[in-house]
C-alpha cells in the first residue's frame, strides 16, 4: 500500500450512513467518514502509528486498502473537510457492504475465482430487435475445478462442516450426466477426500447408450477419481433410496460420510451461496451504472432460484427473478423452490418473509420432460451459439436461453429492459448430445 500524491476520485451518494470501526486502544478511535451504503467511503484518524493495527482491523472486517493520501490531498477533495493534525493520515478504502449481513456469520471454503464476469449479449440482442438489452453472469467459467458451474458456488458453504467434521467421504447423487457430481467429484480431488456418487438413469434420451454413459460429465467424474454407481431409477428432486444406500455401506466399512444432496438443494445451507450471488450482482450493477430490471434462472432442484430469491428480496426485486423450469415437474420445483427460499432467508436473517407469490416459476419451456430438449431449445442453443459464441446445454441452459429469446420476441420484456441471463454451466454435457448435434 505505497503513498497517493493525486487528487483521489470520491463518489458522492445521498443514501450515505456512518458507521465506525474501532481501536482496541480506547483513546485511539478509527473513524468512517461519509461511508455510503454501497462500497465507498473515507477512513481516517489522528494517529499515523496506528496504521499497521488499522490495516489488520480492516482485514477482520473485510475492508480493502486501495490507497493511502494524506490530509493535503484530502483537501483537495470536493465537498470534504477534515480538522486534521500535522500526524494525521487518510485512508481510502473500498467497502464490501451487504444488504444481507447475516450471511457473513457462515463460514464458507473457496472455491471459486472471485466474482463472475457480466458481459452484455450485443449481437443476440440485436438480432431480437434491439429494443431489450440482454446480458450474462457466467457462472460457467466460476472456478478452475473441472469446468465449475452454480453447484461449485453453493460447495462453498458446505464444504467447512465436511472438513471440520472429520468426514471420509462426499457422497452426492444425479443423472448420469449430471453437473453437480461432476463438481462434487473435484471438489473431493481438491480437498483431498474420498467420492461416491450415485447416478440414476434421470434421462430418457435418445442418444446411443455406449455414447451417453461415457463421456461427458460422468467421464470427468470417473477421471477425478470418483467411485461412481449406476442405478437404474428414474428422475425425483427429492431424497432418494439409492443415495442412502451409499451412505449405509460407507458407514459399514468404517467411513464418514458427508451428504450432499442432489443440486445441493436440500441441504439446509444449500441457497446461501446464491443469496451472495445477489450481493455480488448488486456490486457489479454499482460498476455499470444501472440496474437490471430481470434475472433470468433455470431451476430444477430449486436452491438456485431461491438463494437469488431470498438475495434480491433485500433490495426489493425478489419478483425480478423469473425462474425457468427445466425439470418438467413444475409443481414439486416450485414447491421446493419457496421452502428452500424460506428456509435461507430465516438463515441470514432476511428480516421478512418470502410469500408463495415471490416464486416466479414459468413452466413454458421444461418439455417435454428433463434432459429432453424441444425444438425451441435447440434453436436457442444454436442461435446463442452462433450470434455470441456462447455454448448452452440441452438439459438446463438451453432451456433458460429459449425462454429469454422467446420473451423477447413475444414483447413480455418492456422496451428498454437490461435482462441479465444467469449462465449456471452445464455444458459439459453436450458431448452426451452427438446425435442430436451430428450436423450442428
Amino acid at each position: 500500500m505505497g503513498e497517493k500524491t493525486g487528487s483521489p476520485s470520491v463518489t458522492r451518494r445521498s443514501n450515505a450512513r456512518v458507521g465506525c470501526l474501532r481501536s482496541t486502544r480506547t483513546a485511539d478511535s478509527v473513524h468512517t467518514l461519509a461511508l455510503d451504503a454501497d462500497l465507498h467511503g473515507i477512513m481516517w484518524t489522528h494517529h499515523s502509528l496506528l496504521r499497521n493495527h488499522l490495516c489488520q482491523e480492516m482485514t477482520k472486517h473485510d475492508v480493502n486498502a486501495i490507497a493511502l493520501a494524506s490530509p493535503e490531498t484530502v483537501a483537495q477533495m470536493d465537498k470534504l473537510v477534515f480538522a486534521s493534525g500535522s500526524s494525521s493520515t487518510l485512508f481510502l478504502f473500498s467497502f464490501k457492504m451487504s444488504l444481507i449481513p447475516g450471511l457473513d456469520k457462515f463460514p464458507k471454503h473457496t472455491l471459486t475465482l472471485g466474482k463472475t464476469p457480466i458481459h452484455p449479449l450485443k449481437r443476440l440482442s440485436a438480432a431480437l430487435g434491439g429494443k431489450v438489452e440482454l446480458y450474462a453472469k457466467r457462472e460457467d467459467v466460476n472456478s478452475g475445478l473441472a469446468f465449475g458451474g452454480n453447484k461449485t458456488r453453493k460447495l462453498e458453504y458446505l464444504i467447512p462442516e465436511a472438513l471440520e467434521g472429520g468426514y471420509t467421504h462426499l457422497v452426492s447423487i444425479g443423472g448420469v450426466q449430471s453437473n453437480q457430481t461432476r463438481q462434487v467429484a473435484a471438489v473431493a480431488a481438491h480437498i483431498g477426500l474420498k467420492c461416491v456418487l450415485v447416478q440414476e438413469k434421470w434421462v430418457n434420451h435418445e442418444e446411443n447408450e455406449e455414447v451417453y454413459g461415457k463421456v461427458g460429465n460422468i467421464q470427468m467424474s470417473r477421471i477425478l477419481g470418483a467411485d461412481v454407481r449406476l442405478d437404474d431409477a428414474g428422475f425425483d428432486i427429492g431424497i432418494r433410496q439409492s443415495w442412502k444406500e451409499a451412505m449405509e455401506e460407507i458407514e459399514r466399512e468404517g467411513g464418514k460420510p458427508f451428504p450432499i444432496p442432489a443440486g445441493c438443494s436440500v441441504h439446509p445451507r444449500g441457497g446461501l451461496g446464491f443469496v451472495g450471488w445477489a450481493d455480488e450482482v448488486r456490486e457489479q450493477e454499482r460498476e455499470l451504472g444501472f440496474k437490471f430490471d430481470y434475472i433470468i434462472v433455470c431451476a430444477v432442484t430449486g436452491s438456485t432460484q431461491a438463494g437469488m430469491i431470498v438475495g434480491f428480496a433485500a433490495d426489493g426485486r425478489a419478483r425480478r427473478v423469473i425462474g425457468i423450469d427445466a425439470s418438467a415437474k413444475p409443481k414439486q420445483t416450485k414447491d421446493q423452490v419457496w421452502r428452500i427460499a424460506q428456509n435461507t432467508a430465516k438463515l441470514v436473517g432476511l428480516g421478512k418473509e418470502i410469500a408463495e407469490e415471490d416464486v416466479i416459476l414459468d413452466t413454458r419451456f421444461g418439455g417435454p420432460e428433463y434432459g429432453i430438449p424441444n425444438q425451441g431449445t435447440l434453436d436457442a442453443i444454436r442461435m446463442c451459439a452462433r450470434q455470441e459464441g456462447v455454448l448452452t446445454d440441452p438439459v438446463y441452459e438451453g432451456k433458460s436461453m429459449n425462454a429469454m429469446i422467446e420473451m423477447v420476441r413475444n414483447g413480455e420484456f418492456p422496451e428498454g429492459s437490461r435482462v441479465l441471463y444467469a449462465h449456471l454451466g452445464g455444458v459439459p454435457a453436450l458431448s452426451a448430445y452427438s446425435e442430436t448435434f451430428r450436423h450442428g
